[in-house]
């Protein structure tokens, strides 16, 4: 899901605007792991050194990192990732400069560090992937035994290493942009009231700041509203559009849900409260005191 920040009448750091992008994002990555979920688990394209077709072209990661390399390297020359929602998995040093000449884009955030992407990778590939695909990975090793493939060549893997890591590539890049689009909430957040955050920024309190963006309210409504949608998307359907009663459904509910609850939601926090804490470097005291005050000051002229 691509944002334009360069033609919109809405303001990208209202927080009515954000909502409509974050829940947006479900949709996107509730249908990826959907997608990923009819492939078995292929641990093999998550292990470095894994392919000797790599090692012999002197790339010593895993399979998807490459692809993800050489996704990002395009990506990076239609300058995806000078967007300011855009984070790449690949360091940025690895990566080619753009085609096209950069896009005047507003300015929305304090200049920043933060960027999640190796955590959403790691439990991701560790805890995400093996538990939605545990039905195609049974269903692939019911398969087998039926052939006689019985014992550790049973279980894993199908052998769609291109077909797994383009739909990983895909649910990655939406994680991404979900967790980091907590900046977005922090900086609109703190802009309304730069005088409740700068002493705990100051300070380095990082459970004051986490409560000041925190609302447990908003967060049980969207697990709950996630339920619902994961729900209604893994349902399977006959000819007529009617739901089918005994059909299993196409993606782990419960995972679905599992996913923001303990990893997309407490990352997205991580990342507010790590934005905020970089907020007010590049800024004199002064200009840190005219904020408290009310004043503003242009975050992008230094």
């Amino acid at each position: 899901m691509q944002s334009n920040y360069t033609n919109s009448t809405r303001d990208p750091l209202s927080l009515d605007h954000i909502r409509s992008v974050l829940t947006r994002l479900e949709d996107t990555i509730i249908f990826g792991l959907i997608e990923r979920a009819q492939f078995a688990h292929n641990p093999r394209i998550y292990q470095r050194g894994a392919f000797p077709e790599l090692v012999n072209i002197s790339f010593q990661g895993s399979w998807l990192e490459w692809f993800l390399k050489e996704t990002e390297s395009f990506h990076a020359k239609a300058r995806r990732y000078t967007s300011p929602d855009e984070y790449p998995f690949t360091p940025v040093s690895e990566l080619p400069q753009p085609v096209l000449p950069a896009l005047a884009y507003p300015p929305l955030l304090h200049p920043n560090r933060v960027n999640a992407n190796s955590s959403i990778l790691a439990f991701y590939t560790r805890s995400i992937v093996p538990r939605i695909t545990a039905g195609a990975t049974r269903a692939l090793a019911a398969s087998k035994r039926a052939k006689g493939i019985v014992g550790e060549d049973e279980q894993e893997d199908d052998g769609n290493y291109g077909s797994a890591a383009t739909l990983d590539i895909e649910v990655l890049q939406a994680m991404s942009k979900r967790v980091h689009y907590g900046k977005f909430v922090s900086e609109s957040k703190f802009v309304a009231d730069p005088a409740a955050f700068i002493p705990h920024i100051r300070s380095r309190n990082t459970e004051a700041l986490e409560g000041l963006i925190t609302k447990p309210e908003v967060e049980a409504r969207l697990l709950q509203r996630l339920r619902k949608k994961a729900q209604m998307y893994a349902q399977d359907f006959a000819s007529d559009g009617e739901v089918l009663a005994s059909g299993k459904g196409k993606i782990d509910v419960d995972g679905v849900v599992d996913l923001y609850e303990s990893y997309i939601i407490p990352l997205t926090k991580e990342v507010e409260v790590d934005y905020l804490l970089q907020r007010l470097e590049g800024l004199s005291n002064e200009e840190v005191d005219a904020l408290s005050k009310g004043a503003k000051v242009d975050r992008h002229d230094r």
